[in-house]
């Protein structure tokens, strides 16, 4: 205060910048004086080592000291250290008092990491924001390792919450209308993991891998116009680069998790692919399935732009589109037939999707749905694709591993899904199995 005191000008910036930093080396100073109890002096009970050996005793190796970057600074103390004679394993019991195995970053930090890494701007920007917004000064690399190994822990502990959702559901969650809508997009992945995989394009080679993604919510009401409204805050997603099989299993279980087998009414909003309506079909049998409206509406526009080279802003593609909107999906077919080429490729595009609209008349009944207050769009998925893939996975000039993009997935899915806190307070109270096994 003296030294401020004696500026001849205030200038409220600095002096707010030049307080938090002696605030947070004190704060460090407090938190060193309070660890240096931690982890050291004689112990109660022997430490034991059964690391593929017969169980026994380790050695003390006297302290050893560690530093470590807390949120409020760097702290260094001195903990007891123990080995085993047998296969030489190295133990800190302090270490993992503190949740510090392994790593020079505090849970604190970690956290904010974690949370910063898993956002939409990338890795670098993390790092810039963490030095603004929390003095905290960290390698983009650090904030990677630390935020896909979090996703990986957020990852087995989203499987265990699944599972335990399907054992023994939840007899207190009851909605009244439960949607499960799930789609896929591309995601760009390294060269080297490409190589067995199967493209789309005329070289038939791969540039991205496919990633699974959906999400879970609920709706209650209508608007005054009778059309649905989304619960708030209600919505869950998941996702990850897996086959169709393993994530059907992934979101029927998220589905369960939210009250599935106890909800009035189930609907599952979807494009009509075919292992989509293999999801639905195995895993939501009694369910109200609606072919998402945007999805049937590209496929005419393709039919009409494509098929029979017309423009979209013309008065046919506009009457094709009322009989879509309307469910009239049998007027729909008919005048598609009428004007389809006699011959050649064109003539097989358009039965194709002749095709599409003829086999999935029964979930496009859309004037039937509206009447009953339902969603016939996945605008939420749609979007959900935007924010937890594209604007993370999809920026310029990134390539990921499939196991980096996987982790990255599941933390975004938490965090998006609201569920970050949840996670870091039933880890703080039962470490992983990754944790444990590492300490």
């Amino acid at each position: 205060m003296e030294r401020i005191q004696r500026e001849s000008s205030l200038d409220l910036e600095a002096m707010e910048f030049y307080v938090r930093t002696a605030m947070l080396q004190g704060g460090a100073r407090v938190v060193e004086q309070v660890l240096s109890e931690v982890g050291r002096g004689r112990r109660a009970q022997p430490l034991l080592c059964a690391n593929n050996h017969l169980v026994c005793r380790m050695e003390s190796l006297g302290l050893r000291e560690k530093t470590i970057q807390t949120i409020l600074g760097e702290v260094r103390f001195k903990r007891s250290a123990y080995r085993c004679p047998v296969c030489g394993t190295t133990r800190y019991p302090g270490d993992e008092a503190l949740d510090v195995v392994g790593t020079g970053f505090s849970p604190g930090v970690r956290r904010m990491m974690a949370h910063a890494g898993g956002d939409t701007k990338g890795f670098r920007s993390a790092a810039k924001d963490l030095e603004l917004y929390a003095a905290l000064h960290l390698d983009p690399k650090d904030i990677e390792r630390v935020s896909e190994e979090t996703g990986r822990i957020i990852e087995d502990w989203a499987a265990r919450e699944r599972s335990l959702a399907v054992a023994a559901p939840p007899p207190e969650e009851t909605p009244d209308t439960l949607y499960a809508t799930y789609d896929a997009t591309g995601a760009p992945i390294r060269r080297e993991e490409l190589r067995e995989v199967k493209g789309k394009g005329e070289d038939g080679k791969a540039h991205t891998r496919e990633v699974k993604r959906g999400c879970v919510f609920t709706q209650t009401a209508t608007d005054e116009e009778g059309r649905a409204v989304r619960d708030e805050n209600s919505t869950t997603y998941v996702g990850a680069i897996e086959p169709s099989m393993d994530f059907g299993y992934r979101i029927y279980a998220e589905a369960v998790r939210r009250g599935l087998l106890n909800a009035r009414r189930v609907v599952i909003l979807m494009d009509a692919i075919a292992y989509n309506k293999s999801i639905a079909t195995e895993h939501f049998p009694n369910a109200t399935v609606i072919v998402d409206l945007y999805h049937a509406r590209e496929h005419l526009a393709a039919f009409v732009r494509d098929v029979l080279r017309q423009k979209l802003t013309g008065p046919f593609h506009q009457r094709l589109r009322g009989f879509l909107d309307a469910g009239e999906i049998e007027k729909l077919v008919a005048q598609m037939e009428k004007v389809l080429p006699r011959n050649g490729p064109r003539r097989a595009a358009g039965r194709k999707q002749i095709a599409y609209f003829r086999n999935n008349a029964p979930y496009m009944r859309y004037a039937e749905f509206r009447r009953e207050g339902l969603f016939v769009g996945s605008g939420v998925i749609e979007a959900g694709c935007k924010t937890v893939v594209g604007r993370r996975l999809k920026c310029s000039g990134m390539f990921w591993s499939v196991r980096g993009a996987n982790a990255i997935v599941a933390l975004r899915c938490c965090i998006l899904s609201d569920r970050f806190e949840h996670f870091w307070e039933a880890r703080s109270e039962n470490r992983a199995p990754r944790e444990r096994k590492a300490a």
